[in-house]
């Protein structure tokens, strides 16, 4: 996982895990250019049709979070709190009370 978030481009994951994220920086930093030729790499590299879908998804979703956390100033929590809430997410799961 460190290899990948310093650099994709050399980490040693497989070619489609790579192929997907060099689709998804694109997405990310230039989506007015991305097309319909973006994704032969992908489909090159054996990422299924259904794959593609989900890391668009996956993309889109955590970018909308992402603006609304940062808009809404929302604050990320420490160490001990991430723990506390497993702990509590284990114990209860998601069910509201």
């Amino acid at each position: 996982m460190r290899a990948v978030l310093e650099d994709w481009r050399t980490a040693p994951v497989a070619e489609r895990v790579r192929a997907t994220l060099g689709f998804l920086e694109k997405l990310n930093r230039t989506p007015a250019e991305v097309g319909p030729v973006d994704l032969a790499p992908l489909r090159a590299a054996g990422v299924s049709e259904q794959a593609i879908a989900d890391a668009i998804y996956v993309c889109a979703l955590f970018n909308v979070i992402d603006r609304v956390a940062d808009a809404l100033g929302f604050e990320v929590p420490t160490a001990a709190q991430f723990a506390r809430g497993a702990r509590f997410l284990l114990r209860f799961g998601y069910r509201a009370f």
